[in-house]
């Protein structure tokens, strides 16, 4: 019997008290459990952690999370599965609280299946609201249907009261005029330590080392993941805005872009001549490079841009997101939020957050 199966015949009657489960057991999933963990050690109260599951098998929790943890990450790929574990919804039941610890497409178009049955999504993964219109549409459609609630604080700023501030001024009949930010703690941090000394790709391999970017940190460098997230901002302040709306200017040329991510390491350093002419252009012009993205009733864009040191988003420092919200009650100086917007530890803590607000609060 597959760990999936077994689960799902360890189903008991319906009961007022929620039980968790996780689904991703990487980065972002085990310092999801630790906290957990430590806040357990603490004597908060918590529900109770039935199961976690990666893409090749799910475990129980009851002889102990660190050591589902553990065998979850240590288990085998099997090519053969059929079905991956985190598709056996059978063991969910209504009130349940789901964490969505993944980058997963595929889990992601769940999550509106799972509120339809009255589950609760907590998730880092923006492919649920920061990928297909139709998908947004029916995770929305599934919140405002039933008791199941949808918490995503974690998929935009690492927790930064971001998407709770801008829901709150519409629902308060603020006008949104137009949202800019660094969305990107890797890029943020690659471009507050790019000083025009160091060459970029050594800067780019720093950030790497150091666990800001992605394995392959194309994914950064296209403005893919900023899109996401500005997609999930725009969507939020209630502007029905398509993927392919956003004019995106990766800083991946497409000769590189089509490379295995070994070839592509190797040839890092194709960058480092346009990337340091655009840094001393904006040097001489007494600018700063940030990569922003920005919606307005002009259009969406993602990109590296020169600011003036007196523009609202050339501060910060390290991985910190910094996010300027122009409306009618932020006229004459936007709504600048600012914070630590990357590191596994700050996104875990989001989820948590969520969960707890969700399921015990």
């Amino acid at each position: 019997m597959n760990a999936a199966v077994s689960l799902a015949a360890r189903r008991t009657p319906a009961t007022r008290t929620p039980r968790l489960a996780l689904l991703g057991t990487g980065v972002v999933g085990s310092a999801f459990v630790a906290r957990y963990e430590s806040l357990q050690q603490r004597q908060l109260r918590l529900p109770r952690f039935e199961w976690l599951a990666n893409s090749r098998v799910a475990r129980d929790c009851g002889a102990g999370i660190a050591q589902a943890l553990d065998e979850a990450r240590l288990a085998p790929r099997d090519e053969r599965a059929a079905l991956q574990p985190w598709a056996e919804t059978s063991a969910l039941r209504s009130g349940d609280v789901l964490v969505d610890a993944t980058a997963s497409d595929a889990v992601a178009s769940w999550h509106a299946d799972w509120l339809a049955r009255g589950v609760h999504v907590v998730t880092a993964n923006k492919l649920g609201q920061g990928a297909h219109w139709e998908r947004a549409q029916a995770i929305g459609e599934a919140r405002h249907a039933g008791e199941a609630q949808y918490g995503d604080s974690a998929t935009v700023g690492a927790g930064l009261p971001l998407l709770s501030s801008v829901r709150a001024l519409v629902a308060g009949g603020d006008h949104i005029h137009a949202i800019e930010g660094v969305l990107s703690g890797s890029l943020a941090w690659l471009f507050h330590r790019f000083d025009g000394r160091a060459r970029f790709s050594e800067c780019v391999r720093a950030a790497a080392a150091a666990g800001y970017t992605e394995p392959d940190p194309r994914i950064d460098l296209s403005g893919e993941d900023v899109r996401r997230k500005l997609l999930i901002l725009a969507r939020s302040a209630g502007i029905a805005l398509r993927a392919e709306q956003v004019v995106v200017d990766s800083l991946v040329p497409e000769t590189l872009a089509r490379l295995g991510e070994g070839e592509f390491d190797a040839r890092l350093r194709e960058l480092d001549q346009v990337l340091a002419t655009r840094w001393q252009h904006a040097h001489d012009a007494g600018r700063v490079l940030r990569f922003v993205g920005r919606f307005d009733a002009h259009g969406a864009t993602v990109g590296l841009r020169e600011l003036p040191l007196s523009h609202p988003l050339a501060g910060g420092g390290g991985t910190d997101n910094r996010v300027a919200i122009h409306s009618d009650r932020y006229r004459e100086q936007p709504l600048l939020i600012q914070g630590p917007g990357a590191g596994a530890e700050v996104t875990a803590a989001a989820l948590l957050d969520d969960v707890l607000r969700i399921a015990v609060h």
